[in-house]
C-alpha cells in the first residue's frame, strides 16, 4: 500500500479496525435490490477516495495498487452510501452497479459456486 499520508477524516480513521496489513474488507451491494455483488479491500486512502469521488475505489492486494471499479472494464460502481459495521472492521458500500461486478464477467461474484440453496424450510421447522 501507499505509504503517503491519507486524507481520510481522522475521526473515521480512528474508528477503523484494520487487518495487520492495514486493510478492511469492503462489501459492494446493489443499493436498490440488496444483491451482494463483490468483496474488495480498502485502506484509509481507498476509503477516502470512495467517500469523496462517488466511485468505488479499492486496494488490489495482487497488483499492490489502487483501482477504481470500472476504469478498465467499464463496469462502474457509482456509490450511493457507505457504512461501517458495528465493529468498524468491515465497510458496506451500496452502489449502483453498471454491468458486471465480478472480474469473470458475472453480475455478482457470489452466484457461480452455491454451497447451499434455499430449501424453503424455516429455521426451527426442522
Amino acid at each position: 500500500m501507499s505509504s503517503k499520508p491519507t486524507s481520510l477524516d481522522p475521526e473515521i480513521a480512528a474508528r477503523l479496525k484494520r487487518s495487520p496489513d492495514g486493510l478492511v474488507p469492503a462489501i459492494a451491494q446493489q443499493y436498490d435490490t440488496g444483491e451482494v455483488l463483490m468483496l474488495g479491500w480498502m485502506d484509509d486512502e481507498a476509503l477516502h477516495r470512495t467517500l469523496t469521488t462517488g466511485r468505488a475505489t479499492y486496494w488490489s492486494r495482487s497488483r499492490q495498487e489502487y483501482w477504481v471499479k470500472g476504469d478498465t472494464s467499464g463496469h462502474f460502481q457509482w456509490v450511493r452510501s457507505v457504512a461501517l459495521d458495528c465493529d468498524a472492521d468491515t465497510v458496506l458500500v451500496k452502489v449502483d452497479q453498471v454491468g458486471a461486478a465480478c472480474h469473470t464477467g458475472a453480475r455478482t461474484c457470489f452466484d457461480a459456486d452455491v454451497l447451499l440453496e434455499d430449501s424453503g424450510v424455516a429455521a426451527g421447522d426442522q
